[in-house]
């Protein structure tokens, strides 16, 4: 309510009264191997065992397994293999020699073969065997008509018909891999470390059972030529049956059904099906291994050339025999036929647990078998985050066609992409899980992945990008469906004449008004179609007139009311004087509306302690004027004009009074504040002056002052990553859970910077933001020194971002799907609308989509945002965002157009809000199963003739059980006791509103290589190359090197204790290692060209970023490097966390135990 001010100035300030009555893994599973022990790449072709055919291509396959001791085929007696149209002739093959395997005991990944469409040359060094491979240009749209020019009509138009069930495809090059050329002098190294058994004679090297893991390949669109199968260490299935070993064949494999390849036994070094395999001595003992449940009984090893007992090429030493395989169907020597047990085995599941029995037994010998190390699979060679975004990046930078009428998978969020806008949204605003819609709701049961959309619906785009356009249709305001209130959008249909269009998401028809008809082409479309960007883009917006206004009066210009903590802890930190004297200039960057040439946003300030003071900034006095309320019970704002105002008209006043602020605080000796009220006064202040707004909150201790919203201390950390964790972080009452309601009903956002140096509840206290749509920014222990400069800079960025005010957000879909779930900051008093205080560029909303009914293969389901906000210039608005997707029941078109990225996001948000109702184990253990539902179904629908024994990773969800480990481990949804319970709070209300690539980089840190990079004085900045990651792995940290390791939130500078000392010299300004500042946050400033690349390459990562980091400088064997290494996501991690191999050993297990 609005009252005169009273009372009397205050000593030390001009004009001041006071108003009113009274005036802040171990690995506990064995790796399984076959008894090969060879991790190799290989590709299954649409119709070859473990691909089932249909009506889609299915894409090749990627396979790894360990590699240890594989032997290879000379590369002058390759079979020669030709592919022509889908058919394949038998290869000739020579007669089989023996060669010894490589020194490399660890996963040698070919990631020249992960992303078929990426290279168009392939080697497999198991066979030594180069592919070449031509590229096949795939029109980016599928209707057969071309897109208009950008250039030539304002908006291109997108076709008007297109073949119903029409598949679109991702618009990258395709790779049909061609005869295989022989190459020349590749022979492997002679392998070396071989291990000798009790007789004395030498065996190969590691004849342990290991996963074998496989990924499949999975490109956006028809595969015409796949690698031809067969080659040498490239295996492929015999289709049999999942659980029981294969039977070993000696002769050529029955044919296949017409039109499909021969498929070839999955002989690890032998020969080709037909051929006698070379020898082996054995002296009486079963192979390791070998008849093992799970694994493949034709997989054996052959002896390496040169080793002890061995001579020649892997034939047996003078005097000693080996068996022989047997024929068809009968169990080979040393082997057991299958579901049999050998002699001296121990039965079936009695081995390790998922990787099958135990080894044979010999006397004297505990366990049986030969007393062998286990190898375990080398984590460098497992699906790389860094290789699959640097793929992404060599193929799918640049322009990017969003697609019509079906949009098109995009780009990886970490890839540099400009979308072009041909009727669907650019995927910055709005991604989706899947880019094919499930026919019905048992596939997503079945496959557990989610049909869902990542929304950012004011997303910041590239320079290059073009927003989304005004439409202004004066007082006929937004076109709308009559049924269904859907807005119109380039998939309504024209039709008689162009008198009434069809709406896509209910099928009903609506009348055009005069104003807005338009005749129609001999295609249907609209002649103006080229001027009317709501027809032909995907994102657009309308000027609402005044029903979609409240209380049908267009808004006034927003607010921004900055309110600081003046108590003794914020004074001493230097809070106050720090804000106090920069804000003028952090103001000169308030975000300005489009077509305006300045910003409209007006400027309050306030300052409180155990009361508010409120200053007027437009006294006419020409004096700013501070009234001070004491009655926090009942809070209430002294006056309206002079208290909001344009910044311009506020300069000389706000600048004078930020001035006195900082004297008269000085010396206050008030240590208790309050924070309920302020935020009340905030509201009413807005409320008041009937205008949408933010409150920045700049506040530094827990809020004890007797007054409404007082907090006590209820701090217990013991409590984390237990059962009892959601009474510490869940709110202590629901005080500030209405406050954040009510400031929501006015159009009020709530940001919070918070300079703690204890307990300040931010459980209690999020709501305020993760309701209002708002932030939270902690600056635990603030130092002006260390802490100072990323404070301001996270103001800055605040201050100057895109923001929307006063928004509701509605999701709608077609008929047969509904939108049901809602992740993120926002406030919702219905089913259907979300209500937001304000909205800006770095916040996204999750939702989850199900289905009310079957859909028709081959039809198009559609995804409409529509977003009614007010502008910064005061302007009510409504922007609107388009998905059209196509409908499919096959599981292989799903598998292939997932998307990752989208995915892993969905995943996290709902297990942070899953551990509201579940304690932390079940949450994990929810996870875990999910995850590996996801690949049993894959395997099960897309693969299932594969052997039990191989992991297969679908292309596009290759990093899937790495992301979801990461999210497991992740401090925001497992931290314990090591973190405090304010810092927990504060992470999760980051999770549930962050955008996916914010997402990504969260679960998944960046580590840059920062020794070998230099920047010449006064070099272009296009000159600057930022270095290539490496895995967040320990072992990839080089003590002669020093690394940058940052997540979004923290950032580590890793120095290695052997860096040259010139280095350390010329970046830390430190004569030796000793030397450098442990305590130091940021790079000194030196002229020289190592501390300059390193300074660039800090600020390039902190571009377009929220939040600036806090770096930490971290020496090797520092007492802070056990901190830095919880970043080192792919290694083990505290409170028993998994390794990155571990945890696909863990998964593999479920997947098994799924399947069978």
């Amino acid at each position: 309510m609005h009252q005169p001010p009273t009372g009397a100035s205050k000593p030390g300030f001009p004009n001041m009264a006071t108003a009113g009555p009274h005036v802040g893994m171990s690995n506990p599973l064995q790796p399984q191997m076959n008894a090969s022990n060879t991790i190799s790449y290989g590709v299954n072709q649409p119709g070859m065992p473990g691909m089932p055919s249909g009506n889609h291509p299915i894409p090749p396959t990627m396979q790894i397994t360990a590699q240890n001791a594989s032997a290879s085929v000379p590369s002058a007696q390759m079979a020669q293999m030709r592919l022509s149209n889908g058919s394949q002739q038998h290869p000739t093959m020579s007669a089989p020699t023996m060669m010894p395997p490589t020194t490399n005991n660890s996963i040698q990944a070919q990631q020249s073969l992960s992303i078929f469409s990426a290279a168009p040359q392939m080697t497999v060094n198991s066979a030594h065997t180069t592919m070449n491979a031509s590229s096949v240009e795939t029109p980016v749209n599928n209707v057969g008509q071309a897109q208009p020019s950008a250039n030539s009509i304002p908006y291109a138009a997108p076709p008007s018909h297109t073949p119903s069930g029409a598949n679109t495809a991702a618009s990258h090059p395709i790779v049909n891999p061609v005869q295989p050329q022989q190459s020349q002098n590749m022979l492997p190294p002679i392998f070396q470390n071989s291990l000798q058994s009790p007789n004395g004679m030498s065996m190969p090297n590691a004849m342990l059972s290991t996963p074998v893991i496989a990924t499949t390949q999975q490109p956006q669109s028809a595969v015409s030529g796949i690698m031809p199968p067969g080659l040498p260490g490239m295996p492929t299935s015999q289709g049999n049956r999942l659980g029981m070993p294969q039977a070993v064949q000696n002769g050529p494999s029955p044919a296949p059904p017409m039109g499909m390849p021969h498929a070839v036994p999955q002989y690890q070094g032998m020969g080709p099906p037909g051929m006698v395999p070379p020898r082996m001595s054995t002296s009486g003992l079963a192979h390791p291994g070998i008849g093992s449940p799970g694994m493949d009984a034709r997989a054996m090893v052959a002896p390496p050339m040169g080793t002890s007992g061995m001579p020649g090429l892997g034939m047996p030493a003078p005097g000693m025999t080996g068996p022989v395989m047997p024929a068809p169907g009968m169990p080979a020597h040393g082997m057991t036929a299958p579901g049999m047990t050998a002699p001296g085995m121990m039965p079936h599941g009695m081995g390790a647990p998922g990787f099958g029995a135990g080894l044979p037994g010999r006397p004297g010998m505990p366990g049986g078998g030969f007393m062998q190390e286990p190898r375990k699979l080398d984590p460098n060679a497992m699906p790389s985050v860094i290789q699959v975004v640097e793929d992404d990046r060599s193929t799918r930078t640049g322009m990017f066609p969003t697609g019509y009428p079906t949009a098109e998978p995009p780009p990886l969020v970490t890839t540099p992409f400009t979308a072009q806008d041909q009727g669907n949204c650019n995927p910055k605003y709005m991604r989706s899980t899947l880019y094919a819609v499930p026919q019905n709701q048992d596939m997503i049961k079945q496959s557990q992945i989610p049909f869902s959309v990542a929304i950012s619906p004011f997303a910041n785009l590239l320079p290059n990008e073009k927003k989304p356009p005004i439409v202004d249709l004066r007082e006929l305001g937004p076109v709308r469906c009559q049924r269904c209130k859907a807005y119109i959008c380039a998939f309504m249909e024209f039709q008689d004449g162009g008198r009434r269009f069809r709406c896509p998401f209910c099928q009903s028809s609506t009348s055009v008004d005069d104003s807005y008809f338009c005749h129609v082409d001999h295609t249907g479309r609209r002649t103006d179609i080229q001027y009317r960007p709501e027809l032909c883009l995907g994102s657009y917006e309308f000027v609402a007139t005044k029903p979609y206004c409240r209380d049908g009066v267009q808004p006034k210009q927003p607010a921004f009311i900055f309110m600081l903590d003046v108590s003794y802890n914020s004074v001493r930190s230097g809070v106050v004087s720090r804000f106090c004297e920069n804000l003028v200039s952090i103001l000169q960057d308030l975000p300005i509306d489009a077509g305006r040439d300045k910003s409209e946003v007006q400027i309050g300030l306030v300052t409180y302690d155990h009361c508010i003071h409120f200053y007027n900034l437009m006294n006419p006095s020409g004096q700013p004027e501070m009234l001070v309320v004491n009655d926090v019970e009942d809070v209430f704002v002294p006056f309206i004009d002079g208290f909001l105002v344009p910044f311009e008209k506020a300069l000389p006043a706000l600048t004078e009074c930020l001035e006195q602020i900082v004297a008269m605080f000085t010396d206050t000796r008030i240590t208790e504040s309050i924070l309920g009220p302020v935020v009340q006064a905030g509201v009413d202040a807005l409320k008041c002056s009937d205008r949408a707004g933010k409150l920045f909150i700049f506040h530094s201790s827990l809020p004890t002052f007797e007054a409404p919203g007082k907090l006590k201390n209820r701090e217990d950390r013991k409590a984390l990553a237990t059962d009892r964790e959601k009474t510490v972080l869940t709110p202590a009452n629901d005080f500030y859970t209405k406050l954040g309601e009510e400031c929501v009903k006015y159009g009020c956002a709530v940001d919070l910077f918070l300079f703690p140096s204890g307990f300040v509840d931010v459980a209690s206290i999020s709501p305020l933001s993760s309701l209002t749509g708002g932030s939270i920014y902690k600056y635990q222990y603030f130092d002006v020194q260390r802490d100072g400069q990323r404070f301001l800079s996270d103001l800055r960025r605040d201050v100057s971002r895109e923001i929307a005010f006063d928004v509701m957000m509605r999701v709608r879909t077609s008929t047969g799907i509904r939108p049901t779930g809602f992740y993120g900051s926002f406030y919702m008093q219905n089913a259907t609308d979300m209500e937001i205080g304000s909205i800006d560029s770095d916040k996204a909303i999750q939702v989850d989509i199900k289905h009310d009914d079957k859909l028709k293969d081959g039809e198009f389901a559609y995804v409409q945002v529509a977003v009614l906000f007010t502008s910064c210039s005061g302007q009510r608005r409504l922007r609107v965002h388009n998905l059209c997707l196509p409908v499919s029941a096959d599981y292989n078109q799903l598998y292939r157009v997932a998307d990752q990225d989208s995915l892993v996001t969905y995943l996290l948000k709902t297990s942070l809000k899953a551990l509201k109702d579940k304690n932390p184990k079940e949450m994990q253990g929810d996870l875990r199963q999910r995850c590996a539902q996801i690949l049993a179904t894959y395997r099960e629908k897309c693969s299932d003739t594969a052997p039990i024994g191989q992991l297969i990773l679908p292309e596009c969800l290759k990093l899937l059980p790495l992301y979801v480990n990461c999210i497991l481990r992740h401090e925001a949804l497992s931290g314990g006791a090591e973190l405090t319970v304010d810092d927990r709070a504060w992470q999760m209300q980051l999770v549930e509103s962050c955008r996916v690539q914010e997402a990504l980089e969260l679960l998944y840190p960046r580590v840059f290589e920062v020794t070998s990079m230099t920047l010449v004085a006064d070099a272009p900045v296009e000159e600057f190359t930022v270095p290539t990651c490496v895995r967040a792995s320990h072992e990839n940290l080089q003590s002669d090197k020093a690394y940058l390791i940052e997540n979004g939130l923290f950032m580590f500078f890793w120095v290695g204790s052997t860096v040259p000392q010139d280095w350390i010299n010329d970046v830390f300004n430190a004569a030796s290692f000793s030397g450098i500042d442990s305590e130091s946050s940021y790079v000194p400033e030196r002229d020289n060209n190592r501390s300059r690349a390193v300074r660039h390459l800090i600020e390039h990562i902190h571009e377009g970023r929220q939040r600036r980091m806090k770096m930490h400088v971290v020496k090797q064997n520092d007492s802070l490097e056990a901190w830095m290494k919880k970043f080192l996501v792919e290694d083990k991690g505290l409170n028993a966390f998994d390794s990155y191999v571990a945890f696909l050993c863990k998964i593999h297990k479920e997947i098994r135990s799924i399947l069978t």
